[in-house]
């Protein structure tokens, strides 16, 4: 099936005429007929899946908007939202059943239809989620539950008066901007602070994450293809270069394109000229380029992982955003913030943090920074359960920091490992006990996979099941583990 990707501003937009696609995953036969109904008066185009197997098949053949999940298939959610965090997912679950919804909630569920169905509910939730009936596109509405606002972030703490400051200095330029920073500190929202003050601000904003589209397909991707580049291509395709011509494109964890990409994204950066696949001439374009990486570039050059002239052609403008457990005053304003947000979007009005859950939370490390404290606070909107709150933040231990400037941890190494943790002579819990032997075995599993295919990541990721880019930080993790065990060892 030929689809567009959805778009990092809004859930997406479907061509003119064309119907928005609805993917129904589990439940039983009479709240499926309830919720067909209801999609059909919008003209939706829907698919159904019983397993979980066949729910995440399904997805990625038919590449819905909004994929509808039961209680019972809460599974293949985490799955879902690796392949693609941009669709929304609507969960069934009994109103009185807290502990669906917080899970749920926790791995990235957006909205949940309490049980039993009632219509005037079904239909706000697909029109909050869909846009009004008689639509067929998904409206442009911007993703309330992913990015707070530009004020909101900057100015409430002196380094991040700093990074407002380098920003306002490089706007107005064409200079290429590098941002750094841990995963969740807001590297996107940052480029599109650069990009709203630049004189590009009517032109183009498109976003590519390098990391979420197979290396085979981000070259197409990137810069497109001619009618008969390979078997399939009936058509030209325009690619995001050319989408982004006379403005700005934002190339999202850009240490993971592959080197051979690497030398055509210089080429662009130099020349501005392209060649689609399949083309024979080259293309002039007008595009600046922010990157975003949370990996020590520096250090991926050494390891001859990414090309040194490319990241000195990226590295013109340099703006480090520092974790959120360097800033913890700003932390009570994203909890009023968030809190607000999340009260209008639900229409739920929880009571606001006590002093003790404030403490709690400012004394938490965030190692998902603040995408990972918006989403506390939205599990916090829907369960309305403070408590369940507390004992979240209390299974995690605080992270201790060197705080350099120039230290970012990347993406899943920021939480102190177990063997660190026992080291400490602390009693591991059950749940430690769990987590360990849990790690173990998938430690085993994916040495043993990786083995097999002579150590190709990307068909061992596709043998176990998950995202590539899944695979990466797992293997990360692995290696933190590693090194902490081998450093007790020593001792």
């Amino acid at each position: 099936m030929d689809y567009e990707p959805l778009s990092g501003q809004v859930r997406g937009l479907t061509g003119i005429g064309q119907r928005l696609r609805v993917l129904i995953a589990g439940g039983d036969d009479r709240i499926n007929r309830a919720l067909s109904g209801a999609l059909a008066r919008r003209n939706c185009e829907l698919r159904s899946a019983t397993s979980v197997d066949d729910t995440l098949k399904a997805f990625r053949l038919f590449a819905p908007h909004l994929v509808v999940l039961s209680s019972d298939s809460l599974v293949a959610l985490e799955g879902i939202k690796e392949a693609n965090p941009e669709v929304a997912v609507l969960v069934l679950a009994a109103g009185s059943d807290a502990d669906t919804i917080f899970r749920a909630s926790k791995m990235g569920a957006d909205d949940f239809l309490s049980l039993p169905l009632n219509p005037a509910e079904v239909e706000g939730k697909l029109q909050r989620l869909l846009g009004p009936a008689g639509e067929t596109q998904v409206a442009a509405k911007p993703r309330e539950n992913r990015r707070p606002d530009f004020a909101m972030l900057f100015g409430t703490s002196p380094k991040m008066e700093d990074v407002k400051l380098t920003i306002e200095k490089v706007a107005d330029t064409n200079a290429t901007v590098l941002i750094r920073g841990e995963s969740g500190t807001g590297k996107e929202m940052v480029a599109r602070m650069v990009y709203a003050q630049s004189g590009r601000r009517e032109r183009p904003f498109v976003k590519v994450n390098c990391a979420a589209i197979p290396y085979e397909l981000l070259e197409s991707e990137l810069f497109g293809y001619e009618q008969g580049a390979f078997t399939g291509a009936s058509r030209q395709k325009l690619g995001k270069f050319d989408q982004a011509n006379n403005g700005t494109i934002f190339l999202d964890e850009i240490s993971e394109m592959h080197p051979a990409l690497q030398a055509k994204l210089l080429h662009v950066l130099q020349d501005g000229e392209f060649s689609r696949l399949g083309g024979k001439r080259d293309i002039a374009v007008d595009v600046r380029v922010l990157a975003a990486t949370n990996k020590p570039l520096e250090r991926a050059v050494s390891q001859g992982q990414f090309r040194e002239d490319l990241f000195y052609r990226l590295n013109v403008v340099t703006i480090h955003i520092p974790p959120l457990r360097e800033r913890r005053e700003e932390v009570p304003v994203f909890l009023e913030f968030f809190l607000a947000k999340y009260s209008d979007y639900y229409g739920k009005q929880p009571p606001a943090f006590s002093q003790k859950a404030i403490a709690a939370i400012m004394d938490y490390s965030w190692p998902g920074n603040i995408r990972e404290l918006e989403n506390l606070v939205k599990r916090y909107t829907i369960v309305g359960n403070e408590g369940q709150i507390l004992r979240e933040l209390a299974t995690h231990k605080p992270i201790v920091t060197s705080g350099g400037n120039d230290s970012y941890a990347p993406e899943g190494a920021a939480a102190k490992p177990a063997a660190a943790r026992i080291a400490d002579n602390e009693q591991p819990s059950l749940l430690e006990i769990g987590r360990r032997a849990a790690m173990k075995a998938e430690r085993e599993a994916i040495e043993r996979v990786l083995t097999q295919t002579k150590w190709n990541r990307r068909q061992a990721a596709k043998i176990l099941k998950i995202s590539y880019k899944a695979l990466l930080n797992k293997l990360k993790l692995i290696e933190v583990e590693q090194q902490a065990e081998s450093g007790q060892r020593s001792a």
